[in-house]
């Protein structure tokens, strides 16, 4: 399967510990044995009861909603998961998990047993205000049928949610990877480094920029540079929880970078793109030679769709880029807690995975391990390479600790926001 990594070898998991925090260090330790014995299997009393329970239930499922591609997926496993099971799965469609988190967060304020939120698609600094505020239910995640084939040893980070140790509170659903996308005819040799990345802009005037944060994509962007700025162990204090002296030490290489890149990015650095998505309709009219993307399969879609140049390449830093998982994560007031279990249960099995990893459908790259996966399984994942698809992944560098998330986007706001 493309982008599938399997990071199976001990001294590649032991030197990415070593990169990160004491609990991705943990996660990285935990035998495979440890998760199978908490796994329900599909077919036990306790399963089929759960599944009993589903029937007729409403599963109200908060998810962003800024992708066509995403929102006829998830329609296509709600027509199944009603013909399979009973239950109803409808399609609450944000822009922001924050606005659910808040939400969520007043239900509990206000006593409110029956919540309006059963399943939500988060991760990261969302996912920790929710598991520190008690606003989850679980653990749940490690006992679903599905859970079994995870690789939670070739992806450490289904485990290890922005270098907060998961704990069976959310289920994976999807990997992602920073990559960068330009169009190979205007730009023959991609910038394969931050250090190449500057000069490129200073190169090439009002030719790149990135999304403004607080978007995610603008906010990664930052965060990437951050990482590239402090390689080794200088590295290591941005997995711990945030201190204001280790903000100040470790973000100053980035403010002065940005200073002096600023004035070489579109429109001097004055404004940028609102999302990925603007930054990248920028570079197919021909305004900019280079958008950033959280999915290695985005730029293979686009072509498909006719959005983007059959000569657009995928590519990342050859030293990688930044990495995650998210997640699928249950409200402690969910009023359909069997439902939402069997809707995660589906989104983690091989069908939904395979689909969902199908570049003519999303392209998001699977949780599983593939190649684990009994045969007939295994051949759903098999698909053809097309144009635009990364043909080969960089290594992953584990998110900063969710803690810093909010720090780098006000500072950023304070000085560059206008």
């Amino acid at each position: 399967m493309p982008f599938t990594r399997q990071m199976h070898s001990v001294a590649r998991r032991q030197a990415l510990a070593r990169i990160a925090s004491p609990a991705l260090a943990t996660a990285l330790s935990l035998p495979d044995a440890a998760q199978a014995s908490n796994t329900l299997a599909a077919d036990s009393a306790a399963w089929r009861a759960i599944e009993a329970q589903a029937k007729g239930q409403t599963v109200y499922f908060n998810a962003w909603a800024g992708s066509p591609a995403i929102n006829s997926y998830i329609q296509w496993a709600a027509a199944l998961l009603e013909q399979r099971y009973g239950l109803r799965l409808l399609h609450v469609k944000i822009s922001d998990a924050a606005e659910m988190v808040q939400r969520v967060r007043n239900e509990k304020a206000a006593a409110k047993a029956d919540g309006t939120v059963d399943l939500v698609w988060v991760n990261g600094e969302n996912f920790l205000a929710m598991k520190r505020e008690g606003l989850l239910k679980g653990p749940f995640a490690e006992q679903l049928p599905s859970y079994a084939w995870v690789d939670t040893q070739g992806k450490p980070t289904t485990r290890i949610d922005f270098s907060e140790p998961v704990e069976g509170m959310e289920a994976p659903w999807g990997m992602a990877q920073l990559t960068f996308i330009v169009d190979s005819a205007r730009v023959p040799q991609a910038p394969r480094s931050l250090a190449q990345w500057l000069a490129f802009a200073q190169a090439h005037p009002g030719r790149l920029t990135y999304p403004r944060p607080p978007d995610f994509h603008g906010t990664s962007w930052l965060k990437q540079m951050l990482l590239d700025l402090h390689p080794g162990a200088p590295r290591q204090v941005l997995y711990q929880p945030l201190t204001a002296p280790a903000f100040e030490a470790r973000s100053a290489a980035l403010w002065r970078t940005l200073d002096a890149v600023h004035p070489h990015l579109w429109r001097k650095g004055r404004q940028f793109p609102l999302s990925a998505g603007a930054q990248r309709q920028m570079m197919a009219d021909g305004e900019l030679l280079w958008a950033l993307t959280f999915n290695p399969n985005e730029a293979a879609n686009e072509i498909a769709a006719g959005r983007l140049s059959g000569s657009t390449i995928s590519y990342q830093f050859d030293s990688g880029t930044l990495g995650n998982t998210h997640f699928l994560a249950i409200p402690f007031n969910t009023r359909a807690y069997a439902a939402a279990q069997v809707t995660a249960n589906f989104l983690l099995s091989a069908q939904a995975q395979a689909r969902k990893a199908d570049t003519s459908v999303w392209g998001d790259p699977t949780v599983l391990a593939v190649d684990a996966l009994p045969a007939a399984q295994r051949a759903w994942f098999q698909t053809a390479t097309v144009p635009g698809q990364l043909r080969s992944s960089a290594p992953a560098i584990p998110e900063p600790h969710a803690s810093w998330v909010d720090a780098l986007e006000k500072e950023w706001l304070r000085r560059y926001g206008g």
